[in-house]
């Protein structure tokens, strides 16, 4: 749940809690009497040692140290007892970079608690959020520290059962459990019954643990009288008591988004709790309106009911909540209009009613709610000139709203200066429209603007060069539009903040010097089909953060500076298919990450480059590499290698092929054809048991097909056309590879009957067996072969067989039809 208002609320009951001290950092009014207490000191030493801190954040936890000065700990001004352990790390936001979540999985904690905490007496604070105590339970001992009011175990790693020890916890008020959906065993309960024990609990948050077993759930969390705040998305609860007697008349926010209730009747109880501020219904899966139930609800603040499937209008009574400041009604099957009325929603700060049905014009009345910092109505039909809807916001709304999002909205017409009145955007996402026209210069001066979305639109004209003036622009994406003309230096001036340029799919050239030095440094990059040409881009080799790179089809020539190789291990993507570039690739092992790289389509010459074992995908294909690629395959030849992908065709490779590829175990797509190899197919082929396509058609290959080929189960293409290979058509063929649509042998040896075997090859869409020394008859089941009706085959999206119709081709075969 996003801010909750009833949790505000709570802090500002919590805080105050130790009222009859103040929280320090070891000063006192006396500060050369009151120093860290000895027993205390050496308590929280013996916790450190068992804690795995990989960046060193407890280098403050010294042994001759005053603990009262630690990172993390508090002391009490007047007695200098440790009262408060916050350890919790701050975990990224959404717009975080990839940097920044690396960093913090860098300075998580680990290892495990030690039972050292219960010599601290009067302790009544522990925070471990955010760190990551894998396969850890929550340890027990936790429970007999009876004087905690707050324990913040939240998304640090732990699982298992939780202990019933904690409802030993008679003074707690704040208790957070809610585990991360990335810890797939994550927390469980078998039962609830400890929380009677307590009774001062005012913040239960146990989202994510698994309350499956537990029926008394509601029962048991309703008769804690000073409860507030009830989190419990996500728990795996199987269904949700209609009309149960329940006693919250203390709570504000009430969270059971995210259930998978089997029972998606309306609960009537939860109407009557008539002083919530906060209610998440969030993916409970309701069937028919949005319930009548929640009219009585005025006090509401914040209410989600997202992923639902509602199939009706928003109601108009749904217009009356004044006190409104959240309004979630994403990913809905709502239909109609939004209704003036929405004007009446004057208290809100955020509406998202994206991913709907919705249509018709927005209210004039939206540009009047002067609170109004978000709106997110992407993906519906509002089929509405961007310029009127501009027009309908530009009331006390423009120069306070910070999120704007029509995306996907059917939205045409010219975007217009208008746009410039909305100087506190912060994002907007216009993607996916019919919107035409040139960019108006007024959106320079949006100087607010992080993130900035115009993609795959129709907007024309030159790119404004204002644009450089947007500072704190962190993304931007203009891709696939008909922008047209030259980009300078001039509009990257003062982007210092950018990290994402998505820019492809335009007709634009870069006219840069030589020696420019960008004043951002990208993660990702894509400027495919532009203008970057002749040389190599030389100031891509300044961005030290690049882990997406698309420059292809850019006319560069010329040769790759080694300097750019430099920082290849940092690529997750990397395409400079389809230039002219040419010249070798360094012989040091490129792209060490899990990655992508596609250089086919250019004149890349020398022997093939070693590559990492941990590279996905290596397309090479169409170039001009020669010589073996014994050194390519068996290169660490005890490490295995994740690609999935290999494209060397089209090259001077000759050679054999060697027998390497017990370490290729996960590939799924082999091309080596159109080169220069020569001798037999590796038996080691038969080890690639997840393959699907493969091509090592137009090759000088000889003697017999491997008969570890079978092993291949998974193949559907089959391509070992003109070679030179000899032997008989293998039966197996048809008793193993049952999942094959192309098999094409043509333009070889083989010689004796075409094998009845293959009529079980029923997904057959091609067979080609042309151009070899087979007789005898063809069997009466190839005119069976019922997939050979299909008209197209789009089988992994390869270009292996561009408008190749299917068919079976016998021809110039010593054979006769029965």
């Amino acid at each position: 749940m996003e801010g909750s208002l009833g949790f505000l609320f709570l802090t500002f009951l919590i805080i105050p809690l130790p009222h009859f001290f103040i929280f320090c950092t070891g000063h006192s009014h006396s500060p050369s009497q009151l120093r860290c207490i000895d027993t205390e000191r050496r308590a929280l030493l013996k916790f450190k040692k068992d804690l795995i801190d990989p960046s060193n954040r407890l280098s403050s936890w010294t042994v001759d140290g005053d603990c009262c000065h630690w990172v993390g700990v508090v002391c009490h001004n007047l007695t200098a007892h440790v009262h408060q352990l916050n350890l919790s790390t701050i975990y990224p936001s959404d717009s975080a970079t990839e940097e920044q979540y690396e960093a913090y999985w860098r300075s998580v904690f680990g290892g495990k608690l030690n039972p050292s905490l219960l010599d601290l007496k009067h302790l009544n604070y522990i925070d471990l959020s955010f760190n990551n105590f894998p396969a850890s339970p929550i340890p027990s001992f936790l429970g007999s520290m009876k004087s905690l009011t707050s324990l913040n175990l939240s998304h640090a790693g732990f699982v298992g059962v939780i202990p019933y020890q904690l409802g030993n916890l008679s003074n707690l008020l704040y208790l957070n459990l809610k585990s991360s959906s990335f810890h797939f065993h994550g927390l469980y309960v078998n039962n609830l019954q400890w929380l009677s024990g307590l009774p001062l609990l005012q913040h239960l948050d146990m989202s994510g643990v698994n309350l499956s077993k537990d029926s008394d759930w509601l029962q048991l969390t309703s008769t804690l009288p000073s409860l507030f705040e009830l989190h419990l998305s996500r728990c795996q609860l199987p269904f949700i008591p209609l009309t149960p007697t329940v006693n919250f008349s203390s709570l504000l926010t009430l969270d059971l988004s995210g259930n998978y209730f089997e029972n998606t009747l309306s609960p009537s109880w939860i109407f009557g709790l008539r002083n919530l501020v906060s209610l998440d219904l969030s993916h409970y899966y309701f069937q028919g309106p949005i319930p009548i139930g929640l009219h009585n609800m005025t006090s509401l603040r914040h209410l989600y009911l997202s992923g639902n499937n509602f199939n009706s209008s928003i109601p108009n009574w749904l217009y009356s909540f004044s006190r409104l400041e959240f309004l979630n009604l994403r990913y809905n099957n709502l239909q109609g209009t939004i209704s003036n009325a929405i004007g009446n929603l004057t208290s809100v700060i955020s509406i998202d009613l994206s991913f709907n049905e919705l249509g018709g014009k927005l209210p004039r009345s939206l540009g009047n709610l002067c609170n109004l910092r978000e709106i997110r109505l992407s993906s519906n039909k509002w089929s509405q000139e961007i310029s009127e809807i501009l027009e309908s916001l530009s009331g006390c709304l423009s120069d306070r709203l910070e999120i704007l999002d029509l995306s996907y909205s059917q939205l045409h017409g010219h975007l217009t200066d208008e746009l410039g009145l909305f100087k506190n955007l912060v994002k907007l996402h216009f993607s996916r429209n019919s919107i035409s026209g040139p960019i108006p210069m007024s959106l320079g001066n949006l100087s607010s603007l992080t993130i900035l979305h115009l993609s795959h639109n129709q907007f024309s004209g030159t790119l404004p060069q204002n644009f450089g003036q947007l500072s704190k622009l962190k993304a931007l994406y203009i891709e696939s539009n008909m922008l047209e003309g030259v980009v300078s230096k001039s509009h990257f001036s003062n982007l210092t903040r950018l990290k994402k340029f998505y820019a492809f799919g335009n007709r634009l050239t870069l006219n840069v010097s030589h020696d420019w030095i960008p004043p951002f440094q990208l993660g990702y990059l894509s400027l495919r089909s532009w203008n970057l040409g002749p040389n190599f881009p030389t100031w891509l080799c300044s961005q030290r953060h690049l882990q997406n790179l698309d420059i292809s089809n850019t006319r560069i020539s010329g040769v790759v500076p080694p300097s750019f190789w430099n920082l290849s291990s940092q690529f997750q993507f990397l395409n400079l298919s389809h230039n002219l570039i040419h010249g070798e690739i360094p012989n040091s092992p490129i792209i060490v990450s899990t990655s992508v790289i596609d250089l086919r389509s250019n004149y890349f010459n020398g022997s093939l480059p070693y590559i990492s074992s941990s590279v996905i995908a290596l397309d090479l294909s169409n170039n001009s590499f020669s010589g073996s690629i014994s050194h390519f395959l068996c290169y660490k030849m005890n490490e295995p290698k994740n690609m999935e992908l290999l494209n060397l065709g089209k090259n001077l490779l000759s050679g054999k092929i060697h027998d390497c590829w017990t370490m290729w175990h996960k590939l799924e797509i082999l091309n080596l054809g159109n080169n220069n190899f020569t001798d037999n197919i590796p038996a080691s082929i038969g080890s690639l048991t997840l393959l699907k396509s493969l091509h090592l058609h137009n090759n000088k290959l000889s003697n017999k097909l491997p008969s570890s080929l079978k092993n291949c189960k998974k193949l559907v293409i089959i391509d070992l056309s003109e070679n030179k290979l000899v032997g008989s058509i293998p039966s197996r063929i048809g008793h193993r590879l049952l999942s094959l649509m192309t098999l094409n042998l043509r333009s070889n040896n083989f010689h004796g009957h075409i094998p009845e075997e293959l009529c079980a090859l029923t997904s057959l869409q091609i067979l080609d067996l042309s151009h070899n020394k087979l007789f005898g008859s063809i069997p009466r089941c190839v005119k069976k072969f019922s997939a050979m009706a299909t008209k197209s085959i789009s089988y992994l999206n390869m270009d292996f067989y561009p408008g190749l119709i299917l068919m079976v081709n016998l021809s110039l075969l010593k054979v006769h039809c029965l």
